[in-house]
């Protein structure tokens, strides 16, 4: 198998070798993983990068872990504000950036070393109408093992109507995008906050992205997307009324994906109410179930009846990793490994 990298260094990699990228980093009290994170940044194969950290009035180590690797490596710049979210610390790093095209990530996920050399290479490939490239990404876990390589979509092209669905990048450590791009559909929504409904920033930023340009995909887990009760994507009721709001306002502006957002709204209610249940968060799990028994009583009542099954699927899923790890195939190195680890292949 053909080592991750090596295609984007033949050919039209090579042109793309040149390209400053702008990475981005958000951090908030983020003194456990920054580090870790910066690590799978400076090590990109790609290493003409401007790296900014905006840290978002931490009150712990992050600054002084960011500058102990702006010490040693001049990619590095820490840049301090007031706390302002997540949205608002992202668009200070746009602000800032020098570069033409911009890779956010936030300060507790990681990234493959070949991450942002083939997603130059794809962005090239697809000209001027392609204004994201997203890969797959590996959740995983406060360790950094990989606990799913589920995520593979292959949608690309104009995705409007599959983002309806659901967004196919998944979070907002997978993208590279046109600096032009993000200024043309005015950043984060960081009046999300505000409102009390942190969470869909990236599905809003994405999916005004896809109503403009299209979108193209690596097929590969480049991107450690890190899931844990602390996380954000854990809050079940702020994450709905984010999910809510922006719904609302794209339904608005294109009433022909109602459907399609009905569809997405089933998704992310089962998948929230999965986290309330799985962290212990009953009184979140009541009122989602209220929320997914209003928006559609039929798929409600299917996800009900399977959730003791998938509740238990993921209570057994560390049992059934630590056994397939020293099970005696090709493939027993990935359950479990960590994520950047040298012996893992993530490609399908």
């Amino acid at each position: 198998m053909t080592p991750p990298g090596k295609e984007a260094r033949d050919g039209c990699g090579a042109a793309a070798s040149s390209e400053l990228v702008t990475v981005i980093v958000p951090a908030y009290n983020a003194s456990l993983t920054i580090g870790a994170t910066l690590n799978s940044i400076r090590a990109q194969t790609h290493t003409n990068l401007e790296v900014l950290v905006i840290d978002d009035g931490s009150t712990d180590a992050t600054a002084d872990i960011v500058l102990r690797h702006a010490s040693i490596d001049p990619r590095v710049r820490l840049i301090r504000q007031a706390n302002e979210g997540v949205a608002a610390a992202r668009n200070r790093g746009i602000a800032e950036a020098r570069a033409e095209y911009l890779a956010p990530i936030d300060a507790d996920d990681l990234w493959r070393p070949a991450k942002i050399e083939l997603q130059l290479q794809a962005l090239r490939a697809g000209g001027s109408r392609v204004g994201l490239v997203y890969c797959w990404f590996a959740l995983i876990d406060e360790k950094s093992r990989i606990v799913s390589l589920r995520h593979r979509p292959v949608d690309e092209g104009d995705v409007l109507a599959r983002m309806c669905l659901g967004n196919v990048v998944g979070n907002g450590s997978s993208a590279l995008i046109r600096k032009s791009v993000a200024l043309e559909v005015g950043g984060y929504d960081s009046s999300l906050r505000a409102r009390q409904a942190q969470g869909c920033e990236d599905l809003k930023f994405h999916l005004q992205i896809a109503a403009r340009y299209h979108f193209a995909v690596v097929r590969d887990h480049l991107t450690g997307y890190r899931r844990t009760p602390r996380s954000m994507s854990s809050d079940g009721a702020q994450m709905m009324r984010s999910y809510e709001l922006v719904a609302a306002e794209f339904t608005n502006a294109y009433p022909q994906y109602v459907r399609q957002f009905h569809e997405g709204r089933n998704y992310v209610l089962s998948w929230l109410l999965t986290n309330a249940f799985s962290y212990r968060r009953y009184r979140d799990a009541a009122q989602l179930t209220r929320r997914m028994l209003a928006n559609d009583r039929r798929y409600a009542l299917f996800i009900l009846a399977m959730m003791p099954a998938i509740l238990t699927r993921n209570a057994l899923a560390p049992v059934v990793r630590r056994s397939l790890k020293t099970a005696p195939w090709p493939r027993r190195g990935i359950a479990s490994s960590h994520f950047l680890s040298d012996n893992v292949v993530l490609t399908a």
